[in-house]
Order: structure tokens, then C-alpha cells, then sequence
């Protein structure tokens, strides 16, 4: 934000803004730049995986939830690495009746306490975000027919699609979305309108979002002429979806 834009939300006087600026750049709260402030988070790119569990926790746990009761009796489902992912994999451990099948280090650890059948996706772990990436990951989903993908992205925009952080990552989601026959989208609200570093889908790529908010008329536009399906998280009567792989 410029200093002009931050002062007319505060409405205080400058001499009062740039004191509790300094404050706030000494806390590290706030990165001052030449005519305003960025926020740290931004700068840096991508927060840990330890932050971002236990960011908007009960949204995620709501997501996850629907997302969960969605899957039908014997499907195969990807699971994405992120933290929103994590929580729908952790709440389909229990059931015997599917077939996991991820990069996530965290659901991995989880899997021993679980019911379900899991596959472990191995390559090269990226400690920020606890995900295997790279070529024996990408290679062994080359022969993976999955009828579910539970996908997370770190933005989302209107017209640009869904964004991630880091290349490797972006393989990765972009495998899941080809070896799968429907792809789901999880992620709060948070994330919209704050695209990041690099594009891996286009809205028309995935069949459904849960979100934790009812979308504004105009963002539900958006995704039905995309022929994305947006699912809030409450108040909703969830049904298995059928399989296509049988």
C-alpha cells in the first residue's frame, strides 16, 4: 500500500502514521519501501508449512470436512501437499474403503494410525512446505489413474486461475490435475485476489472449489462461465460424487 492509501484508511495525521510505521518495521510487521509499506509475508514468498497450519485453522477444518464426504466408496484420491490438503487426507485415514495416494510428508506420518491404503509419491523433499517433488515423483504418477484430486494453491485470481509459490510444486499440481478424472480445489477465502508467483491451473481446469465463504455474485459468475462448481462449506447437504474410474 502507498503511504497515501494506508493514511486514508487510518485517518490519522502523517507525523502519527510514520511513528507507528517505524513501530511497526522494527516488529517486523510491516516492510517500509520508498512511498509505502509491503506486507513481510509477501516479500519472502512463502511461509513455512508450520505457519500455515495453524493460519485460518477452523476454515480449513470446515473445507476439509465437505471435501472428505465427497469421496465415494472404493475411489482413489491424490492429495496434495498443502495444509488444507492435509486435513482433508487426515479425515479420509480412517475409512478402508480408499486408496490414498500423496507427497505430503505430514499425511504420510499420519497414514501408520489409519485405515486407509496409502502410496507414497517419493522424490526430493522441499522443507518449507513438507512435499516430495521432482522426477521419481512426477515419473510415478505417469502410470496413476486417480478419480479425485484434492488440490491447494497459495492464490487465487479472478481471470489469471490458480497460483503456487514454488516450480517443482507447480509439476506437481499439474500432474495431479492430468491423472485424475476430477479435480477439486481447497482453499479459504483468504487467498483471493492475491495471486502468486507462478500459474499452475486455469479456473475451467478444476470441477468443483470448497471455500469457506459464499462467494459475492460476481466471483460466482466468474467460475460458472469457467464451470466450476463453488461449494461453501456450511449449511450444505454433501453427497459422494459418482466415479468414472471403475
Amino acid at each position: 500500500m502507498t503511504f497515501s492509501e494506508l493514511q486514508a484508511r487510518v485517518s490519522v495525521s502523517p507525523a502519527t502514521l510514520r511513528r507507528d510505521l517505524s513501530e511497526l518495521e522494527k516488529s517486523g510487521d510491516v516492510i517500509r519501501v520508498h512511498g509505502g509499506i509491503m506486507d513481510p509475508a509477501y516479500v519472502r514468498s512463502e511461509v513455512s508449512f508450520d505457519e500455515r497450519l495453524v493460519k485460518n485453522r477452523s476454515a480449513k477444518a470446515s473445507i476439509a470436512s465437505v471435501a472428505s464426504q465427497l469421496v465415494p466408496n472404493g475411489a482413489t484420491v491424490l492429495v496434495d501437499a498443502g495444509s488444507t490438503c492435509l486435513e482433508a487426507g487426515k479425515a479420509l485415514l480412517g475409512r478402508k474403503d480408499v486408496r490414498i495416494i500423496t507427497h505430503s510428508v505430514a499425511l504420510l506420518e499420519a497414514a501408520s494410525r489409519g485405515e486407509a491404503s496409502v502410496l507414497c509419491l517419493g522424490g526430493e523433499l522441499r522443507k518449507v512446505s513438507g512435499a516430495l517433488t521432482g522426477g521419481a515423483a512426477l515419473g510415478a504418477l505417469n502410470s496413476i489413474n486417480a478419480d479425485i484430486a484434492f488440490i491447494g494453491a497459495s492464490g487465487l485470481e479472478p481471470d489469471w486461475g490458480c497460483s503456487t509459490t514454488d516450480l517443482s510444486e507447480t509439476e506437481m499440481k499439474r500432474a495431479f490435475i492430468a491423472r485424475s478424472a476430477r479435480n477439486i480445489l481447497l482453499a479459504d477465502f483468504s487467498k483471493w485476489g492475491k495471486p502468486s508467483t507462478i500459474r499452475f491451473a486455469a479456473w475451467r481446469e478444476f470441477d468443483s472449489w470448497i471455500v469457506d465463504k459464499v462467494l459475492p455474485v460476481g466471483e460466482l459468475k466468474v467460475l460458472r462461465d469457467c464451470g466450476v462448481k463453488a461449494l461453501h462449506c456450511t449449511n450444505i447437504q454433501v453427497k459422494p460424487i459418482g466415479l468414472i474410474h471403475k
